[in-house]
């Protein structure tokens, strides 16, 4: 294992207390780890922490949730409804700022864009649509019931201690994991099981964002480990405001074309309520 991946902060740590003039806090590591702070009206400016990477390069659905954690703070909607981010490059540990533009806004929703930049080079580009979830209603419908697997607590971990990304998320795979085992690919693009935080916080909707980049790639059950599936874009629609628990989800390809593909996910909170959707275009290199 590299010194640069030993040398993480805090990898398996408690929620994180912050001293206020009034008193204390306490927030979980992901939040803290998103936080933003305004630096002028269109602009707030946050930090890509250690704990969060793959690799050297922070994971996607970590970046987008900073992205998401500054629309929260600028528009008048507390919630994306669908979230669509672009990777233009990789982005690196230490301060990202977020410039903000409102699209147009209205009593329901507030559409708007926000460009995350480091060095004054743009890495991310992020579209949404901002509401307030726990205001939604109307007609419901869905046929994605999700088949019967073992509870959390009946499943491993999946471990990977040499991954950084894997000390703040805890991944309990019931589909699909004998590949990460050295078991070899099973010709079947699926990976599936459940997503919590490792401090134990509970999910909130930003945490959706992240959870939905958590899954180990598809095609390592179709070419094995011994490749790199690079993030284009990723779109998460939310559904709903999760319950306390862990997170449920299913991530799979059905079609890899000359090295490009898609990948489809669906989350349930630990009650069984859809709470999110995510597809994500990325491209495969074997080596």
């Amino acid at each position: 294992m590299s010194q640069d991946i030993l040398d993480t902060e805090n990898f398996f740590c408690d929620p994180v207390v912050i001293n206020l003039a009034h008193g204390e806090i306490e927030m979980g590591q992901f939040e803290f780890e998103t936080s933003v702070e305004k630096i002028s009206d269109r602009i707030w400016r946050g930090h890509l922490h250690r704990g969060w990477r793959i690799g050297r390069v922070p994971n996607g659905g970590y970046v987008m949730a900073v992205g998401a954690r500054a629309l929260s703070e600028a528009l008048p909607h507390p919630h994306p409804q669908v979230i669509n981010a672009f990777y233009l490059s990789p982005t690196v540990l230490g301060p990202i700022d977020c410039h903000v533009e409102i699209l147009r806004s209205s009593k329901r929703t507030t559409h708007a864009v926000v460009k995350m930049l480091q060095k004054g080079e743009v890495k991310v580009q992020i579209t949404a649509a901002y509401v307030d979830i726990s205001n939604m209603s109307g007609p419901s419908w869905t046929d994605l019931a999700p088949v019967e697997i073992p509870a959390w607590d009946d499943c491993e971990d999946a471990g990977n201690t040499q991954l950084e990304f894997r000390q703040r998320v805890n991944v309990r795979l019931t589909s699909g994991g004998q590949v990460l085992a050295n078991g070899g690919p099973t010709g079947d693009a699926r990976f599936e099981g459940w997503i919590a935080h490792r401090d134990g916080s509970d999910p909130d909707i930003l945490s959706l964002l992240m959870f939905a980049d958590a899954l180990p790639p598809p095609p390592f059950n179709i070419f094995g480990l011994a490749g790199w599936v690079p993030t284009v874009e990723l779109s998460v629609q939310i559904r709903g405001i999760p319950n306390p628990g862990p997170i449920r989800g299913t991530l799979s390809t059905h079609a890899i074309s000359d090295g490009v593909l898609e990948e489809d996910g669906y989350y349930w909170d630990a009650k069984g309520k859809l709470v999110a959707l995510s597809r994500q275009t990325a491209r495969v290199r074997v080596n």
